[in-house]
């Protein structure tokens, strides 16, 4: 019987000590929500690359708009940094503001809105209610439950566009038929927004919102669960650190969609070639103790 019990003793210190020196034991998580959106998976991905150089393993759960306010509000997703306020994503802050706290702007010169290519006359949504057959009565849109079409959806009434059908595609798909009208010289109205490479690689042009229905410009926050901070001080503030002008940010989305490279490579590279930017988000007190230790 001594045996037995000296033999359990033996497991429970080799086990602790096995603990101890894995060096996964001590590493602390982080799960980042993203969503289809070319600035947001290129932000994620660069912050899963920056997390990881500080001892953090990085999940990346990629997720319709929805569905990630919700595993947001459940503690499900730790962080989401694509959070477009006040107007396009208003109804989940509704929704679930409650249960979310906010971490940092990341960028804050956005816009959304209709979007029409430049050889088009028309200058302001209102127009487009006496252009609906040059239009073939649509209005070319992505998902639908993105921010961008419950708005478009309060413009269709604000202005009285009722003859118009909201199309529910992909970003992919929008873009495709963006393309498709402009090779031909056609008409075509989509719901669009920037930052996004499309306006670096076509000659396009906001239409006037003069109800504001859109809001004006647009700022992109960093949001967690409420009470993540808390949880994890060094996360939070990194998070809250990020910071992208419209060239970085530019820059960094055109690489993303250009490289055939993954998406991880890519963030590596933009990094190492901004290393001064990013290490300006890594909060003083994680290099405190690295110098320290």
């Amino acid at each position: 019987m001594r045996i037995y019990k000296l033999a359990g003793i033996i497991l429970s210190v080799l086990l602790f000590l096995a603990s101890c020196t894995n060096p996964d034991a001590d590493k602390k998580k982080v799960k980042i929500a993203y969503a289809n959106w070319l600035e947001g998976i290129a932000m994620s991905h660069l912050a899963k690359v920056v997390l990881e150089e500080q001892g953090y393993e990085v999940e990346l759960q990629n997720a319709d708009l929805a569905p990630i306010f919700v595993s947001m509000s459940g503690k499900k997703s730790d962080v989401f940094l694509d959070a477009w306020l006040p107007i396009t994503m208003k109804d989940y802050m509704d929704q679930y503001g409650d249960s979310i706290e906010f971490l940092g702007e990341v960028y804050g010169e956005a816009r959304v809105g209709l979007v029409v290519p430049q050889y088009v006359t028309v200058n302001s949504i209102d127009e487009l209610v006496a252009n609906k057959d040059r239009f073939s009565s649509e209005i070319v849109g992505i998902d639908a439950g993105a921010g961008i079409m419950k708005t478009t959806d309060k413009a269709i009434s604000a202005y009285g566009l009722d003859g118009y059908n909201l199309m529910t595609s992909s970003s992919s798909t929008m873009l495709a038929s963006l393309k498709k009208a402009m090779d031909k010289g056609e008409w075509i109205v989509i719901t669009g927004w920037t930052p996004h490479w499309m306006f670096d690689q076509y000659d396009l042009k906001f239409l006037d919102d003069l109800k504001k229905v859109y809001g004006d410009l647009e700022k992109i926050h960093a949001i967690a669960w409420k009470g993540f901070s808390e949880k994890d001080p060094f996360a939070a503030e990194f998070f809250g650190n990020i910071k992208l002008t419209t060239e970085e940010l530019s820059s960094f989305m055109t690489a993303m969609k250009d490289a055939r490279m993954d998406e991880g490579e890519i963030a590596r590279k933009w990094r190492d070639e901004h290393r001064e930017l990013v290490d300006s988000w890594i909060p003083e007190s994680k290099d405190k103790q690295n110098q320290e230790n």
